[in-house]
């Protein structure tokens, strides 16, 4: 039974998640054309951002973090999503899952060498996992890390690194032996940006999240240290993977229901406010059926993240609600966004209107921290697995 957070009472997060409310609706809702055009987070804000606590909200407080749970993270990502994703994908990284890495599985003095620099905002931690033949699976993995003498050699290249232009310290995933000998193989390690023989390259296009910056990163025989490998053992590497992804799956579900939030709210004040013929579109049934089934999934997508979020937090369940809440929510708040551009008709298509960036910013959400097919294939898979153990 989940009672609350002992770091952070409900009086204490309650007046945290007020204040990250009010400023995500009245500092960075008014500035979204200014990210979405310029494609970078202004600098006034990434400073009160890091002044509010938001690069380490979920980093414990004893390494200068605020300490959230999973819980109360989801209600924070809730208001996150309400805006332009790029902003809190600048800090995203710092508390999900590069930050978690070290938090669930590195050895206390690799915690204070970086925790405290994540938890301020002065380093950026990205999390370099995907590549070109391995993304939601890291099975797939090709970058290797070799033994050099009591240290390693990385050698190989990842995409789509989330801050990786802006990192201090790049969380990598590199194969330790081939994929089919016994055991995954894979071990995690602390990469400082500056490391002789880490190359960042230019930063994507994308589709949406203007502001954010993803880039390719290649690593031509980079050395590390023994205090490199997190957890000082190679075995704990796949683990802090897929651990991490599942928390990073109930965070993103949370985005998405920030984001079904806004094209509601869009909708509806466009819907009462717009005109066909003298007569505000609000009025006519088909609209009202299509802000209804808005409503519907909202309050659906929210209920499940509570619930996902409650049961990651008392360990009730950290593998399958988290694919069940990140399928439904990112599938349902892409619905919404395609909904929202219907009720604006032909508006809803203009690049200066909410609704359309919206539009492109939702998609990447079914994409990143585990494609929706491999949210199926944990669910399904599960499902069959318990079913054959219950007959056994």
């Amino acid at each position: 039974m989940y009672t609350g957070n002992p770091d952070v009472p409900d009086d204490v997060f309650a007046d945290v998640l007020r204040q990250v409310s009010e400023f995500v609706r009245t500092r960075v809702v008014p500035r979204e054309l200014e990210i979405m055009q310029s494609d970078a987070i202004p600098g006034d804000l990434r400073a009160q951002i890091a002044d509010m606590g938001l690069f380490g909200y979920a980093i414990p407080q004893e390494w200068g973090g605020g300490g959230l749970d999973l819980v109360q993270d989801v209600e924070l990502a809730m208001q996150f999503g309400y805006t332009s994703l790029a902003v809190r994908s600048m800090f995203g990284t710092n508390n999900g899952i590069a930050g978690q890495v070290l938090v669930g599985f590195g050895t206390e003095e690799q915690k204070a060498r970086w925790l405290p620099g994540i938890a301020s905002g002065e380093v950026v931690a990205s999390f370099a996992l995907t590549e070109p033949g391995a993304g939601s699976n890291p099975a797939g993995l090709r970058t290797t890390a070799t033994v050099d003498g009591d240290g390693w050699v990385i050698d190989g290249s990842k995409q789509f690194v989330t801050n990786a232009p802006d990192a201090g310290l790049f969380v990598v995933f590199a194969r330790l032996r081939p994929a089919q000998e016994t055991g995954p193989g894979i071990a995690v390690f602390l990469v400082p940006a500056d490391a002789a023989g880490v190359e960042v390259g230019g930063k994507d296009a994308k589709m949406g999240h203007a502001g954010s910056g993803t880039a390719e990163v290649f690593l031509h025989g980079v050395r590390v240290g023994p205090e490199a490998l997190v957890g000082e053992e190679a075995a704990v590497g796949y683990r802090a993977a897929m651990t991490s992804l599942a928390r990073g799956r109930v965070h993103v579900a949370a985005l998405a229901v920030g984001c079904a939030q806004r094209a509601l709210d869009e909708s509806v004040s466009y819907a009462a406010s717009a005109t066909q013929g003298g007569t505000p579109i609000g009025d006519f049934q088909l609209v009202q059926a299509m802000l209804a089934d808005q409503r519907v999934g909202l309050d659906a997508g929210r209920a499940l993240v509570r619930d996902a979020a409650r049961r990651y937090v008392t360990g009730e369940d950290r593998r399958v609600m988290p694919s069940t809440a990140k399928l439904f929510c990112t599938e349902m708040a892409g619905r919404a966004a395609d909904l929202a551009v219907q009720v604006h008709g032909g508006s809803g298509y203009m690049r200066e209107v909410p609704v359309e960036r919206l539009y492109r910013d939702v998609r990447l959400l079914r994409l990143y921290e585990g494609t929706s097919e491999i949210q199926r294939l944990i669910i399904g898979g599960a499902l069959v697995k318990a079913a054959r153990s219950d007959g056994a």
